[in-house]
């Protein structure tokens, strides 16, 4: 028996794992890692299940070629010639143009996702990029672009030391949290109350969240920028403002809220008047504050417009950038620093002109771009990890499309409802095989830490995600070789970019000695030492002597403080001023203002978070399927005696229509159902899957309607209609 040290990659939580294998290495015990100074000891039932994802026995461990109707296991070199002839021949006869890549959520988890998609993209030459963002975040990155200057300029709520904090569609006891990495987010909620503070979670569910909250309200779903502009007028309107960053826009926010009373929106939102008076002002008096809003916000008709509201209104009270308030992490191993302000459309979609935002276009077009003729038509697709058939809106029109496409390859782990589709398939090691850095979660993280794992067992004959993905980028790039190759040019892209910067703590230096220095197994390895020694905390930098080494010799992880003020230096806007006013956003207010009278819809279809699921892929582990992880429709009673409906229901929408199971609960409003994500494994060969198949809601996801300023999907607020079956 052994021992081994490990984060978890399975949530956005970072928690730390400690892992005990016997003689043949297999997994035999799961806890959580006490020790580590983060997480201390967390542990969620996916955590506890790493062992039985780790060694799923339908995780695909070799290439696999799909000849006619049938999938044959073929060997690494086979499988990578077969990519470099399938992609060659598209670019030939149809351009690069007719190329796309779409990424899915398993990508934030991995290094491989983090430092290698950047090249996969460049090497592809494309602008037909599409990921899981455009379903679940993209309204905050281009509202904290707008309003910063840097789309992952993104605050969290200071939870350790926040005095009130308001939340808006989010549900960090099943989710763990999200675009927030707070390991035990349901002990730091608790401590807020231990210590005197106030919790208020805004939901169209009484959520387990809710539960835990000292106040718990009701809202109507797609209605929170209303919420928001409402508490933004009475802040306004009170005198209860308390600016102290340095901003433009102050009085074109004020001019925008004026429409947006509190009795103007109440009805809309199903928030009493006084009750958004009364919120404003405990935001206002409280010592320290912070309002956060997550994916039920963001994936709705106006998510964009309710993620800025939320940052203005953390302006307003004096909270941005303030201990107690939302701050930004500053992370050991940042990215490369953007050199201009943030800005959206600087391209469109071919068949709908949606722009760009971020790099990315809205996975929401990804149907169209497949099925419509032309000049530039999708011929040729990658996917890294993602599951767009049961994850994207319209997701059955997808999988239908993808008959359109001459060559696909997909880096996955699983033959599932999307890969299936594919013309080879590249399987990834398990994680037990593979290193691990959360290079993107830490940039959202509410302390700032680090902790490397290494891999724990040998990889073998196989090569590591890491290794996959370079040489399908060098693959794409026409030059394919020795992945190192691709890692070495990034290293020495960086050094020289660093010893060319003023000021940057290596001015001046020889690249040579620099590159001499580094440390490390793997090309993984040593861009990581590297970042780590560049980053705030590193040696290169000044502000101190973290790298590689010092992460190895602290296999627990380091704490590197809480979180501490950064403006202006965070800030990447033109002014170098927090720009409270975007044109965009003054823009899309117009919409927001003509839709106030719109009637609504009688019913509305709402997702749902669980705990022990991840989206699709967590799907075809025994001990993370069933329970409390049913693919129900969850209806108030009171709705069910309305509409005459018993066991079952038909749900139809403009997208299309699904027979349901129901879950008659009153912890959800009138008027509102909802419906899990990511289930509908109905034939599929992942065994466990294909038992709990449940239904995949986003057959009722209409992908012709969008949050317009970010081209993100909407699955929250979905009219639909709710019939008994036949």
């Amino acid at each position: 028996m052994k021992t081994a040290l490990r984060t978890c990659p399975l949530c956005e939580a970072v928690c730390g794992l400690t892992l005990t294998l016997d003689d043949d290495n297999h997994i035999t015990s799961v806890k959580g890692d006490r020790d580590d100074p983060f997480s201390k000891g967390f542990i969620c039932p996916k955590g506890a299940s790493f062992g039985h994802l780790d060694e799923d026995p339908d995780r695909l461990s070799a290439p696999l070629i799909r000849r006619g109707d049938e999938w044959v296991t073929v060997s690494w070199d086979e499988a990578f010639a077969a990519v470099a002839a399938g992609l060659g021949k598209v670019i030939a006869e149809h351009g690069r143009k007719s190329l796309a890549l779409y990424v899915g959520n398993p990508n934030a988890h991995t290094v491989a996702g983090a430092l290698y998609n950047t090249p996969l993209i460049r090497a592809l030459g494309t602008r037909n990029i599409f990921s899981a963002s455009t379903a679940d975040q993209m309204p905050k990155h281009v509202s904290s672009g707008l309003m910063f200057g840097d789309p992952v300029a993104i605050p969290v709520p200071d939870l350790d030391r926040t005095d009130y904090l308001l939340m808006l569609g989010a549900n960090p006891l099943e989710s763990n949290g999200s675009l927030c990495t707070a390991p035990d987010f349901p002990g730091r909620l608790k401590a807020i109350r231990k210590r005197g503070g106030k919790v208020v979670v805004v939901d169209p569910r009484l959520t387990r969240t809710a539960k835990l909250a000292d106040e718990h309200i009701f809202v109507k779903p797609g209605t929170d920028a209303y919420l928001l502009f409402a508490i933004v007028h009475t802040l306004f309107t009170e005198g209860l403002t308390a600016v102290d960053v340095a901003s433009n826009g102050l009085d074109e926010v004020r001019s925008a809220a004026t429409p947006f009373t509190p009795e103007a929106v109440a009805a809309r939102t199903g928030v009493p008047a006084d009750v958004i008076v009364r919120i404003a002002h405990e935001l206002a008096a409280a010592p320290t504050a912070a309002v956060y809003a997550r994916i039920g916000t963001c994936t709705a008709e106006f998510g964009t417009l309710a993620q800025w509201l939320v940052d203005v209104i953390n302006v307003l009270t004096g909270n941005m950038d303030r201990p107690g308030g939302v701050m930004f992490a500053n992370p050991a191993a940042p990215g490369p620093r953007r050199t201009r302000a943030f800005t959206t459309g600087r391209w469109t979609s071919r068949a709908r002109q949606l722009p760009e935002a971020f790099g990315e276009l809205p996975v929401a077009t990804l149907a169209d771009e497949l099925e419509t003729p032309g000049d530039g038509q999708v011929r040729g697709l990658v996917t890294v990890a993602g599951n767009p058939v049961l994850s994207a809106p319209s997701g059955p029109r997808i999988g239908s499309a993808l008959s359109n496409v001459e060559f696909m390859v997909s880096v996955d782990r699983y033959l599932n409802e999307t890969t299936e589709h594919a013309n080879v398939i590249l399987p990834p090691p398990p994680s037990t095989q593979s290193s691990h850095y959360d290079f993107a979660l830490l940039g959202f993280a509410v302390r700032n830490y680090a902790r490397y794992s290494p891999p724990m067992l040998p990889l073998g004959d196989r090569p590591s995600e890491a290794d996959i993905l370079a040489r399908l980028s060098m693959i794409a790039a026409g030059q394919d070789g020795d992945p190192m190759l691709l890692d070495e040019m990034i290293i020495d892209q960086t050094l020289r970019a660093a010893v060319g910067a003023k000021g940057s703590g290596v001015e001046g230096r020889e690249v040579g000695d620099l590159r001499a220095d580094l440390q490390g197994n793997s090309g993984v390895e040593l861009r990581l030492d590297m970042m780590l020694r560049l980053g705030p905390y590193g040696e290169w930098s000044g502000g101190g002597n973290l790298s590689l080494q010092t992460l190895l010799d602290n296999p627990h992880g380091l704490d590197l403080g809480p979180l501490e003020s950064q403006l202006p230096g965070r800030l990447l806007t033109e002014s170098g001023r927090v720009e409270l006013a975007p044109a965009k956003m003054l823009d899309d207010v117009t919409r927001l203002r003509e839709s106030l009278e719109r009637a609504p819809a009688d019913i509305v279809l709402i997702g749902r978070r669980q705990l022990r699921s991840n989206n699709s892929w967590m799907h075809n582990v025994s001990t993370l399927v069933g329970g409390s992880n049913k693919c129900t429709l969850q209806i108030n009673p009171l709705d069910m005696e309305r509409l005459g409906l018993t066991d079952s229901a038909t749900v139809k929408s403009a997208a299309g229509e699904l027979i349901v199971p129901l879950e008659p609960t009153d912890t959800i409003m009138p008027g509102v159902v909802s419906l899990p994500h990511g289930w509908g494994h109905s034939g599929s060969t992942q065994r466990v899957a294909a038992a709990h198949a449940g239904v995949n809601a986003n057959a009722l996801t209409d992908d012709a309607v969008v949050d317009v300023p970010s081209g993100n999907a909407v699955f929250n607020g979905v009219p639909v209609t709710v019939s008994p079956v036949g």
